[in-house]
């Protein structure tokens, strides 16, 4: 089973007829690996463009090593405007910064920004929608990506409250993880086809990193990862902050969804070359994008689709 057909079997009936009734295109035919590739594929972005990011320490590299992408696959014009980085945080803190500290909401008003990427934890977060609503009145054509990131501890917690005496990153199967991750996708995905219905439009894009990150850990436990033994090797600390080469799938997926366009051959990124371990090679960096791009291109909320083979 492919990982579209898998995603888009964990919505429930009323997301689906949600998407079957709103007339969003991107939503509008049956949920099938068939139809989503029977469309037309999504046109590359060439042009650089405007990024507010806000989010937590699971997020907040992706700036700048999307930056570097942009300008490696010869982007011109790609920009910052704008960054909002609280640790540990839901949308909605951003949200209610005092005095409007990192000019989040003055960048949107003005229609400064393009793209706006938030990093919720969990639901409910009234921020992603309060985001979603200002961005809109600035700029009628922004895209607000949302990023399903992965589960902190290896739990699902919503409260985001539990702190395990221990956490073995090395134990989960691929099974396990995805058990686990399934609630969140779903509360997640339905929240973003409900955002937008009530937009009328697609406005938020679904960013999977999360999801490419278990097919990453499912590839380190079949030992098919150059450069990473065990799964904890992707961690540097139980809560799963992220080394270089975990920050890396996630920055492509955000690559791949804000430019509609594959990561695949890009050349080796800083963040590896700067680690200086020999095995984090260019093996594991073509790995890392053709993870991204597959988890990109089989998410139906992502908003990137490819032709189907011939």
């Amino acid at each position: 089973m492919s990982l579209r057909t898998r995603w888009c079997r964990t919505l429930t009936a009323a997301a689906l007829a949600i998407c079957l009734t709103t007339g969003i295109p991107f939503l509008a035919s049956p949920p099938t690996v068939a139809v989503a590739e029977d469309a037309a594929a999504t046109k590359p972005i060439e042009k650089g463009l405007r990024v507010y990011s806000a989010g937590h320490s699971f997020h907040v590299f992706v700036p700048g090593q999307l930056a570097q992408m942009a300008k490696a696959a010869g982007i011109k014009d790609h920009v910052l405007v704008g960054l909002s980085s609280i640790g540990g945080s839901r949308v909605i803190q951003h949200w209610d910064v005092a005095d409007d500290k990192f000019k989040s909401k003055e960048v949107l008003k003005s229609g400064k920004a393009d793209v706006l990427t938030l990093a919720p934890i969990h639901l409910p977060d009234d921020g992603i929608e309060k985001f979603a609503t200002l961005a809109l009145e600035g700029n009628p054509n922004i895209r607000v990506t949302i990023e399903e990131f992965w589960l902190p501890f290896d739990i699902y917690d919503t409260t985001f409250k539990q702190r395990p005496a221990k956490v073995d990153h090395n134990a989960p199967t691929a099974d396990d993880l995805r058990k686990l991750h399934a609630p969140y996708f779903k509360s997640m995905d339905e929240h973003v086809v409900e955002l937008n219905k009530k937009f009328g439009k697609q406005v938020l894009f679904v960013v999977p990193a999360g999801q490419a990150i278990i097919a990453l850990r499912e590839k380190i436990i079949a030992g098919q990862v150059p450069g990473l033994k065990q799964q904890e090797d992707l961690f540097t600390d139980p809560i799963g902050h992220a080394t270089a080469p975990l920050q890396l799938l996630v920055s492509y997926c955000h690559f791949a969804v804000i430019y509609q366009r594959s990561p695949v051959g890009l050349p080796m990124p800083q963040a590896l070359a700067a680690a200086k371990k020999p095995e984090w090679d260019d093996k594991l960096n073509l790995l890392l994008q053709e993870l991204a791009w597959e988890a990109v291109t089989q998410h139906p909320l992502s908003g990137v689709k490819v032709a189907a083979a011939k």
